[in-house]
């Protein structure tokens, strides 16, 4: 690729912007469009006419309860476009926090013609109300595979998988009779479905399930009641590092396998207690991720949150399809179901044909003090 020289040479971190001679990540914003009107002609700061750049809008919040996340994963592309010299795109984002829609609205009339964000699942359908009628795809960073579908891709790192995966390193390790314990809601919900779903496939058995509202007393008492109950030798605690604690410390006995969520990741609470000494669970693997992480505070000052990482592969996603992405022309979604995937920052991914992701995970094990890897992330696939 042709080098792309920085025009102006200060990084605006608190816009996430750099702009580049050919390549461009430039932060847009605007008032809210009110409900009903019709799709606005490019503003006044409208970009400015490309020939030979692809036109991409980062949808992230910039503002707001999660604005230093969306900061992060816009510092991400940068980072991207900058390590990978790209002179095709113009990636330009826009501020979700103003509203989804109106984001997703003002990347449309400024003629983008890739989607990639938002972060929240919660905002995929107002997004898609604006990106569908004009056939532009979202690839978006949530994990809830149940918003993908017709030109919306899912490449967050969905739990469901996460389960799947212990449960198969599991079984091939000796579990045989399961129990969950899962908090109230969505979360919980999609973790028992993901739990009966891999046993379906893998074998063993589900016996005890147990919900709780997220309070100290009532996971405890869930987990009680599970132990009270016994006849299972492996359970499933789908919750984050906290209350994973204190459900495996009610529920521990001799010989009881844990196993935990892509949640526990980089959670160093499970370190230090000894009820977590020998769960397992699954995520993607960290092994380029410590680079990652060094070039992002020399670059930015500061540490990133981790699924920032989504921006930068998204990028290195992107930037694969411009090789069959002919300018001023729709984006090639074909491209992304490719069978041997893709290779980013957090490994081997590629999507399946419902839009959502699948990632090449790793099982970890809970340590005194570290965790260690006990089945490596496949390569490929």
């Amino acid at each position: 690729m042709k080098r792309a020289f920085v025009t102006r040479r200060n990084v605006m971190m608190a816009a996430g912007a750099v702009l580049l001679s050919g390549c461009s990540i430039i932060p847009k914003g605007g008032e809210t469009p009110t409900a009903g009107t019709p799709t606005p002609e490019p503003s006044a700061t409208a970009l400015p006419q490309d020939e030979n750049l692809h036109r991409v809008a980062l949808l992230v919040p910039l503002s707001g309860q999660n604005g230093e996340v969306g900061q992060s994963i816009a510092n991400a592309t940068t980072m991207a476009i900058l390590d990978t010299e790209a002179s095709n795109l113009r990636i330009t984002t826009y501020d979700t926090a103003e509203g989804p829609q109106a984001a997703a609205q003002r990347a449309i009339a400024d003629g983008n013609r890739l989607i990639l964000g938002p972060l929240l699942g919660s905002n995929v359908v107002s997004v898609r109300a604006e990106a569908a009628p004009a056939n532009v795809p979202i690839i978006s960073f949530s994990n809830d595979a149940t918003v993908a579908g017709p030109g919306v891709f899912v490449m967050g790192h969905i739990p469901e998988q996460s389960i799947a995966r212990s449960v198969e390193y599991a079984r091939d390790n000796g579990a045989d009779s399961f129990a969950i314990l899962a908090p109230d809601g969505d979360y919980g919900t999609r973790a028992e479905a993901s739990l009966r779903s891999a046993l379906s496939e893998h074998g063993g058995n589900l016996v005890a399930s147990e919900s709780y509202a997220r309070s100290n007393t009532s996971i405890v008492s869930a987990a009680g009641r599970l132990k009270q109950r016994g006849g299972f030798d492996t359970i499933l605690i789908a919750d984050g590092g906290t209350n994973s604690i204190r459900g495996a410390e009610a529920v521990k006995s001799a010989g009881l396998r844990i196993l935990g969520t892509e949640r526990w990741s980089g959670d160093s609470a499970l370190l230090r207690s000894s009820a977590m000494r020998g769960a397992l669970f699954s995520t993607v693997s960290d092994a380029r991720y410590a680079g990652f992480v060094r070039s992002y505070q020399e670059r930015f000052g500061g540490q990133p949150y981790r699924v920032a990482t989504l921006g930068y592969d998204a990028v290195l996603l992107t930037l694969r399809a411009a090789r069959e992405w002919r300018f001023g022309r729709p984006f090639p979604s074909d491209v992304l179901f490719q069978s041997g995937g893709f290779d980013g920052i957090d490994g081997a991914f590629r999507f399946e044909r419902n839009g959502v992701v699948q990632r090449a995970m790793e099982v970890r094990r809970v340590a005194n003090g570290d965790v260690e890897v006990v089945s490596a992330a496949p390569s490929g696939f």
